[in-house]
Parts: structure tokens; C-alpha cells; sequence
């Protein structure tokens, strides 16, 4: 489908743990692009975009950690800052058009730029005809001898980056299947082949921001990478779900994320001993919508802007050392401390005397049931 356009291939580095990243530009360049560039944004991709997510203990249908989602907008900005430097006037992606990385995609893109013409072959229908599905596009590339990880035998989808790996296509799309034997992993071990013993990790937070891992001051980056190195040995960050995509139809995905599934259970950890009661609960109201809307797409809007904005500021006591135990695919707290914690154990002892008047709670009740109890005068209850 030559449309007589030059082609600049642009490679973003966001830590994909399997690719080999020299073989990719080659690829690019056997087949015609007239540039090949690789734009490392590993740093980035941690500190600017998972770490917020993660200050909001955000999970997509409560168990997806997002790792794709996050991603994709900042492939979009890094493509557009190349097509800026370049000249070129059409941005061009693989996603299907039936998936929700065409949404995030164009969604990013025209937020950054509202004149950017988008090009997504699998929306045109001379391009679906002669490739209907996966299946011809692996034969045509078998063809021409261009290389792509999937196969006929194995035609999964994977995305991958120093977050996550997602699997999806193939035999997956049968919910009879078991994907967790299915899938051949790239970050880690099994729960079942994880070793026998208890392995404790150690992670620092500052205002919400994971700093250290063991004692050892690390950057974004390394403190994915590190923690990905650990729970990958331990089975940690395993999920089979079956979700709500962006364009309305339910799809089946496999994932793996252990470095950041340690960070959520940490990152809670030293919230529930930092964070005020109302404003703690008022975030996890909240935090579903933000996934919703880092899931759909909409990262370039003001109104994520704002709610970031207002986590920033929630997120600013919550510091701390948190210790936890990895044991086949299990995570526990083992300890935690905080300068800041508000857990005082002269109020919360069970045992007599401290610093709480148990009287007062006579009078606290009274208050709080006054509305029920003018209420059971008015319309008394069956019981």
C-alpha cells in the first residue's frame, strides 16, 4: 500500500526486557525507512508516568496495573518530537482497530498537536482486505523475510516495556485455556518454581515517591529494574483477566509486572500509616477514574492534570521505609516505620490506660445515631 511517503522509524526505549534493540533499527532500515532513531525514555517513562499512576494506587478493573496504558503517551510525544525535527506532517502506527492503543495513540497526539494527521493502516479497508487478520501478516512477513517475534505457532500479541509484559491473541482468546501455563514468560519465574524460602525486600518512599530498595538510593529506573530482578525470581506479578476495552468488547489478557506489583503493596503500606483517614478515602474514590482514563487514553487532558495536581499534594506525608516477604507469588508486610506516621500505639492499645478516653465514645455514638433513631420513630423497621 505505497503511498509515496518517506518513512523515519523511530524506536522508543522504555526498557522492553526481550527485544533486541540493534536487530529492530537494522529491520527498519532493511525495509526502507529513511531514518532509523532509538529515544531512550526509560527514565521518563518511570518518573513521569508510572510513578503518578502508582501514587494513586490506580488499577483498571482493580487488578491491572496499566502498564501498557502508560506507555503509549509518551510514545506519542516522542514521535511527534521527532516528526517536528524531521518534517514530517502524518503519524503512523501499528494498533489494530480494534484494540485501545489506536485511542491512546491519537487520542495523545492530537492533544499535543490538533493538526497532526494520524495514518493507522488496519483502519483502511484496502489494507484489512489483504490482511484480514494476524495470521496473514505473520505469512506475508515469513514471505518477504522480515522478523517479528510471533509466529503460526505462537501468534500472541505482546507488549512489553521495564514495567510490564501483556500477552493477548492466540490461544488466549479461549477463556477454556489456562493462560498462566500458556504464556511463555519473559520476566520471572512461576509461583511453583519460586524458591522455598521467604526473601525480604526493603523499599524507601518520599512524599509518595519510591526512592530506595534496601537501603540503597536508586533512580526511577533502577528501582523498577531492581525490583523486577527480585520479584521475577519470587512468581511475583502474575494476573489472567478478561477486560472492559475502550471500544466496548471484553478481551482476555495475561500480564506480568513484578517490580511494580512489589511497589503498589509497598506504596500502600506506608500510606496506611501516613495518610489522613478522609483524604485517604476521598483518593480511592477517586483512583478509578484515573485509571479509566489513563486505560482510554485521555493522559493529555486537564482534567488528569488536575487530579495529579491534587495527588501531588495528598502524597506529601507519605514517607517512609516499608519491608516486605516474597514467598511464591505472595507478598507481606514484614515491617514499616515513618517520621511522619500518625499511628500512636499509646491511642491504639487494647491494653488499659494510654491516651484514649473510652468514655468518650458514649457520647460520640449518641450523636452519630441521633438520625437513625429519629427515623425508627417515623418508620420503624421489620426486624
Amino acid at each position: 500500500m505505497d503511498q509515496g511517503h518517506e518513512v523515519h522509524a523511530i524506536y522508543v526505549d522504555l526498557g522492553q526486557p526481550c527485544e533486541d534493540r540493534e536487530a529492530i533499527m537494522q529491520k527498519a532500515r532493511d525495509i526502507g525507512a529513511a531514518s532509523a532513531r532509538l529515544i531512550d525514555a526509560r527514565e521518563e517513562l518511570c518518573r513521569d508516568f508510572a510513578f503518578p499512576v502508582l501514587a494513586w494506587q490506580a488499577k483498571y478493573e482493580a487488578i491491572y496495573l496499566l502498564g501498557t496504558s502508560i506507555a503509549r503517551p509518551l510514545i506519542s510525544k516522542a514521535c511527534l518530537q521527532v516528526a517536528r525535527e524531521v518534517g514530517a506532517d502524518i503519524y503512523a502506527h501499528g494498533a489494530t482497530g480494534k484494540g485501545n492503543d489506536q485511542c491512546r495513540f491519537q487520542l495523545a497526539a492530537e492533544a499535543l498537536d490538533a493538526n497532526v494527521k494520524v495514518l493507522a493502516p488496519w483502519r483502511i479497508e484496502e489494507f484489512r482486505n489483504a490482511f484480514p487478520g494476524r495470521t496473514e501478516m505473520i505469512q506475508y512477513c515469513e514471505q518477504k523475510n522480515i522478523p517479528v517475534k510471533a509466529s503460526k505457532d505462537k501468534p500472541y500479541s505482546s507488549d512489553e516495556n521495564c514495567l510490564h509484559i501483556s500477552y493477548e491473541a492466540g490461544d488466549l482468546e479461549s477463556l477454556t485455556v489456562n493462560g498462566l501455563d500458556l504464556v511463555d514468560f519473559g520476566m520471572g519465574v512461576s509461583p511453583q518454581e519460586a524458591p522455598d524460602q521467604i526473601e525480604n525486600v526493603s523499599i524507601g518512599f518520599e512524599s509518595g515517591v519510591p526512592v530506595s530498595v534496601n537501603g540503597k538510593s536508586l533512580s526511577p529506573l533502577a528501582v523498577v529494574t531492581t525490583l523486577n530482578e527480585i520479584g521475577g525470581r519470587n512468581g511475583i506479578g502474575r494476573i489472567d483477566i478478561v477486560e472492559n476495552r475502550f471500544v466496548g468488547m471484553k478481551s482476555r489478557g495475561v500480564y506480568e509486572a513484578p517490580g511494580m506489583t512489589i511497589l503498589y503493596d509497598a506504596h500502600r503500606a506506608i500510606e496506611q500509616m501516613t495518610m489522613d483517614r478522609d483524604l485517604m478515602h476521598l483518593r480511592d474514590r477517586l483512583a478509578p477514574e484515573v485509571a479509566e482514563m489513563v486505560y482510554y487514553g485521555f493522559w493529555y487532558t486537564p482534567k488528569l492534570d488536575a487530579l495529579f495536581a491534587f495527588n501531588r499534594q495528598a502524597q506529601q506525608n507519605v514517607t517512609g521505609d516499608v519491608t516486605l516477604q516474597l514467598y511464591k507469588g505472595n507478598i507481606f508486610v514484614d515491617s514499616r516505620t515513618s517520621p511522619l506516621s500518625l499511628y500512636d500505639e499509646a491511642v491504639a492499645t487494647m491494653e488499659g490506660g494510654g491516651d484514649y478516653n473510652q468514655t468518650d465514645a458514649e457520647g460520640f455514638l449518641r450523636l452519630q445515631g441521633l438520625p437513625s433513631r429519629v427515623q425508627a420513630n417515623i418508620t420503624p423497621r421489620k426486624y
